[in-house]
């Protein structure tokens, strides 16, 4: 059993058809559907790229009819306003149709749209209690929501699942990240603290130190190596957020979420600035985001080759 966060549709759009008619669903672009039928996975990032995607995120999506086809058994989870949703999905085969498309863009007027049946949606746990979304803890929080089409809950599984049969959660929120997390929010209330805009500030300002005082060079000096591109730390800060929204929250070489400072259960997987050449500068189209231990692994080698023994590692049936 696998379990899975999901957004259903742009805007959610989908959401009130899958809650009537007790389905998961997924929306593919008509340009790209073609590729994924013949399996060309490179096609399809290549013409996804001209979409304005990034290929990390194109190569999700070229994987994202397979999970929905194929799910049977496993859970699935969405928020919608106040509460957080549930169900599990049922081996009977899912129906892909060509629907009319409003795109706000006005580049296509079909879509593909997939549903899979499941049990019906929950909003209460197998226990009778009220899924509210406000009594989530607020680290569970950020690794029960996210910015991808579909993602599989990695941090903290069995959280996941003890939330949704009712069990008790002290195990996890009596531990001193989570303790912390809950009273930097607020008790448990979202306010004004924003883990990511704070991880986008640290990773800003230790960029802007990095590249100001490299080899103990004075900062009005230009240098050789990580020159810094940007004029400035906020509009860097910019720049790594919306890096983040386009990675959905997502590390830019193993696809493992990433946690950012204040919400973060394991301090190795926070998000991370890197310089996708490491002989480049900090500027636009050599930034990615990466979890910590990946950006320390992969240090001044070549990305290449580090994305190439990172796959071997993902194959091996070590992972």
């Amino acid at each position: 059993m696998k379990i899975y966060i999901a957004n259903l549709g742009i805007q959610n759009h989908l959401w009130p058809t899958c809650l009537e008619r007790s389905t998961i669903a997924l929306f593919e672009d008509v340009r790209l559907r073609p590729f994924w039928e013949r399996r060309d996975r490179e096609g399809y990032i290549a013409v996804a790229k001209t979409l304005g995607t990034v290929a990390q995120t194109a190569g999700r999506w070229f994987n994202l009819p397979e999970i929905i086809l194929s799910t049977a058994g496993d859970i699935w989870i969405h928020r919608d306003g106040d509460y957080l949703w549930w169900t599990v999905s049922k081996a009977e085969p899912a129906t892909t149709t060509l629907e009319p498309w409003n795109d706000p863009n006005g580049k296509t007027s079909e879509i593909y749209i997939t549903h899979k049946p499941v049990e019906p949606w929950s909003n209460r746990d197998r226990k009778g209690n009220r899924l509210l979304w406000k009594e989530i803890h607020p680290t569970a929080r950020w690794f029960l929501t996210t910015e991808a089409t579909v993602q599989s809950v990695a941090t903290h599984p069995d959280y996941a699942l003890a939330l949704i049969n009712g069990d008790s959660l002290a195990q996890w929120h009596s531990q001193p990240l989570w303790e912390a997390a809950r009273q930097k929010s607020g008790k448990g209330q979202v306010t004004n603290y924003d883990p990511i805009a704070k991880s986008a500030w640290q990773m800003a300002y230790t960029a802007m130190q990095t590249t100001a005082y490299a080899n103990g060079q004075d900062v009005t000096r230009t240098l050789k190596n990580k020159d810094m591109m940007f004029s400035s730390q906020p509009e860097l800060e910019e720049y790594i957020k919306d890096l983040a929204k386009q990675q959905q929250n997502l590390c830019a070489i193993t696809s493992l979420q990433l946690q950012f400072i204040g919400v973060e259960t394991d301090p190795e997987m926070l998000c991370s600035l890197d310089r996708i050449e490491s002989s480049g500068h900090y500027e636009r189209g050599n930034l990615q985001l990466v979890c910590r231990f990946i950006n320390r692994w992969k240090s001044d080698g070549d990305v290449d080759e580090f994305r190439r023994l990172i796959k071997v590692l993902q194959t091996s049936g070590l992972t």
